[in-house]
């Protein structure tokens, strides 16, 4: 069997103050990256670091190439926030666990339940195929929540 989110995993991370590494985030305006960044930011109240392969600033914030190039001022890194395709985001699982990230968080469509279960056995926690904007949405609608 496959891995199952944990609502209450999915509920901690986002109310819990803390940095989310938003991995594929840029400045293009266009891919779901950069609006869900700013919700994480702007609405969930996380500081967000953005990692793209031109390590380029995004919403005034620092960016970064890869997980190992975040300063040690900005570790530990609470969420691993993948925007990459499930193709890649093993890596980006594997930079996480190097880097000592908390939690792993694979955006929607991103599925690799290898990495998932390499995240789980290194102590990670894991959310997968889900967006924390489309959850927060979710749990708004829900009745008696």
């Amino acid at each position: 069997m496959g891995h199952v989110n944990d609502p209450e995993v999915i509920e901690r991370l986002m109310s819990t103050p803390g940095r989310w590494a938003i991995v594929g985030l840029s400045q293009n305006q266009w891919r779901s990256a950069y609006s869900v960044s700013e919700f994480v930011r702007d609405e969930l109240g996380q500081q967000i670091i953005p990692i793209n392969p031109r390590g380029e600033d995004v919403h005034g914030e620092t960016g970064y190439r890869h997980l190992a190039d975040v300063p040690p001022e900005l570790q530990p890194i609470d969420v691993v926030d993948c925007f990459v395709n499930s193709q890649r985001v093993g890596e980006v699982v594997d930079e996480a666990i190097a880097v000592g990230a908390k939690a792993v968080w694979l955006q929607l469509g991103v599925i690799d339940e290898a990495a998932a279960e390499r995240a789980k056995e290194a102590g990670l926690e894991v959310v997968m195929n889900s967006c924390p904007a489309q959850e927060a949405w979710r749990r708004a609608k829900s009745p008696g929540v």
